[in-house]
């Protein structure tokens, strides 16, 4: 049921908006600073708390993950049309920052993937995508 979680979802969501607004007028800027950015934050590290303490039921786990798949996405493109927009008009300096930015954040992908866990031998055989072979999926008709 997909209903189930939307209400976590909404006190995320308003939350982090409310944090964002505070943000920008700390900041003397009349925007919304990375409210969206705390919302997801905020959702991501309370499911798992609540993942962690089986306190989280089955649907509405179900619930999170279907909101999750579709309202990420859909924000994250909303916000990135609205900035590329705001600083193409900003000027030069906002499009170097934007691109260092994400040069930086590819930089360090390396890095943090050291620290994950290696896959197991015996997952890599049960999965043959894991292992880089071909999956069954291409065979369904």
């Amino acid at each position: 049921m997909v209903i189930f979680g939307v209400a976590l979802l909404a006190m995320c969501m308003l939350t982090g908006l409310f944090f964002g607004e505070m943000l920008g007028v700390l900041l003397g800027i009349e925007a919304n600073v990375g409210g969206v950015g705390l919302a997801m934050i905020m959702l991501v590290l309370i499911v798992d708390y609540l993942k962690k303490r089986g306190k989280l039921s089955q649907p509405a786990q179900e619930g999170l993950g279907f909101w999750s798949a579709m309202y990420i996405p859909i924000v994250i493109a909303m916000s990135a049309n609205q900035n590329v927009a705001a600083a193409l008009d900003g000027g030069p300096l906002a499009v170097v920052a934007g691109v260092a930015a994400v040069v930086i954040s590819w930089m360090l992908v390396p890095l943090l993937s050291k620290g994950a866990p290696p896959i197991p031998v015996e997952e890599e055989k049960e999965n043959p995508v894991l292992a880089g072979g071909e999956s069954n999926v291409s065979n369904v008709k």
